[in-house]
């Protein structure tokens, strides 16, 4: 059994409020905070500089301008002009930033140590030019949630101007001791409607989860609503925006992902595997640069590379590995497929007085032993043997025994209850 620390950071946003005593003084920050920053993101693109270099070139400088600021807002500026210039870089790269220098839109003051700012039951208090303010914020039950379960703040706090009230970006941060075992592992494979899973124990293929997420459904109904409320008209349109801001796409998308990431959680923690997931990002882009415009929309709201972020932030020891050719081999003697058939499988889902009916689509092929299987199950066991090769030649199922592979369907919402279970038989 392996094991390793991981150390995971969560950010709260607290709504917060303070007299005019505080505000005042916080406006005085902003301000120089706005110049400060416009100089140091326009050198650290212009010459590629890290924060020591801004350091080294700013620090005195902004000292004599602003003496009565405080030392470490400063030494804040530094890391949020380099976090601005990194994700203008990558913008650019893809082509995606529409002007050639980032505009900074709003200003999010930043407290680079501990030292100056303080945690209290129900009000934050920070230094400044004018003395200690005090930041009182809403009662939040995430944050106590955390607190009381062994989160603690990071040295990192952020302050943003709104109006009348304060946004408070608390990061919390605790350390996780990860235990997996190299011969165990579940694979993860996404796609547009589902996330299936292959559960190895012991180098072996053990049972098979199938989670129906319908995330590309939800994708093209949201598409459709959008074109009929912008239909003739334009999008700067005050009742047309307010329609479209009432679509709540990326909440329903968000609320899919965290409960599909959560069911892996539980099946990693009950066979202590190491979690492998394919190369969203390598294999979104090659699917998008070849396809049209409806579809490469579709693709890139799959929300994969969310699915894989989600992961990353839990206790879980994640791998990613490639997808290539992982749904055109098979996977007990890799062979070719030749074709799939596709196929539709109904179910109906009883909740209380409801009758729900689930439509199921599947693409079908018939394996070299004698199996038939869908496509995406295919490239799940493919990805786990990918990773699994890395030291031998794994089969997926034993060659001297038979074995028996349990195929469960799950929805998001229901956890790790299956909808119905599919029983494969093999002795090859």
């Amino acid at each position: 059994m392996e094991k390793f620390l991981k150390t995971l950071k969560r950010t709260i946003i607290l709504e917060g409020w303070t007299n005019r005593f505080g505000r005042e003084a916080l406006r005085e920050i902003e301000d120089a905070y706005r110049e400060m920053l416009g100089e140091m993101l326009c050198y650290a693109l212009e010459h590629r500089a890290s924060q020591f270099t801004l350091h080294r070139i700013f620090y005195n400088r902004f000292r004599e301008k602003y003496p009565w600021l405080p030392t470490r807002i400063i030494k804040g500026c530094y890391r949020d002009a380099i976090r601005r210039a990194r994700s203008f870089k990558k913008l650019k790269k893809k082509g995606q930033a529409e002007k050639d220098r980032p505009e900074i839109r709003s200003i999010t003051i930043t407290y680079s140590d501990s030292q100056d700012w303080r945690l209290r039951e129900g009000y934050i208090e920070v230094r400044t030019h004018r003395g200690w303010i005090r930041i009182g914020y809403r009662n939040h039950k995430q944050l106590h949630r955390y607190l009381y379960s062994g989160w603690r703040p990071s040295s990192e706090l952020k302050l943003k101007l709104a109006g009348g009230r304060i946004l408070i970006y608390l990061t919390l941060a605790k350390e996780f001791e990860v235990s997996y075992d190299l011969d165990n592992a579940v694979a993860v494979d996404i796609n547009e409607n589902n996330v299936t899973l292959a559960v190895f124990v012991d180098r072996r293929l053990h049972e098979i989860y199938r989670i129906e997420t319908k995330i590309g459904r939800i994708v093209i109904a949201y598409s459709e609503r959008r074109k009929r409320i912008a239909e003739n008209r334009s999008t700067r349109d005050r009742i047309v925006r307010k329609a479209l801001r009432k679509l709540r796409e990326k909440e329903r998308k968000e609320d899919i992902i965290y409960k599909t990431a959560r069911i892996i959680e539980e099946i990693a923690r009950r066979y202590n595997v190491v979690v492998v997931v394919g190369n969203a990002h390598r294999g979104k882009d090659r699917m998008a640069s070849k396809a049209s415009k409806n579809l490469r929309h579709r693709i890139h709201q799959w929300c994969a590379s969310k699915l894989v972020e989600t992961l990353n932030n839990k206790p879980l020891y994640v791998v990613e590995e490639s997808e290539a050719y992982s749904s055109s081999r098979d996977p007990f003697s890799r062979k070719p497929i030749k074709r799939y058939t596709p196929s539709v499988i109904r179910f109906a889902l009883r909740g209380g007085r409801r009758v729900r009916v689930i439509k199921i689509e599947m693409r079908i092929a018939k394996l070299s032993n004698g199996l038939t299987m869908d496509r995406d199950m295919i490239g799940a066991i493919n990805i786990g043997l990918k990773y699994l090769k890395s030291d031998g030649s794994p089969m997926a199922l034993g060659s001297t025994e038979p074995h028996e592979v349990r195929v469960k369907l799950l929805i998001p919402h229901r956890g790790l209850t299956p909808l119905t279970e599919l029983k494969i038989f093999t002795s090859i």
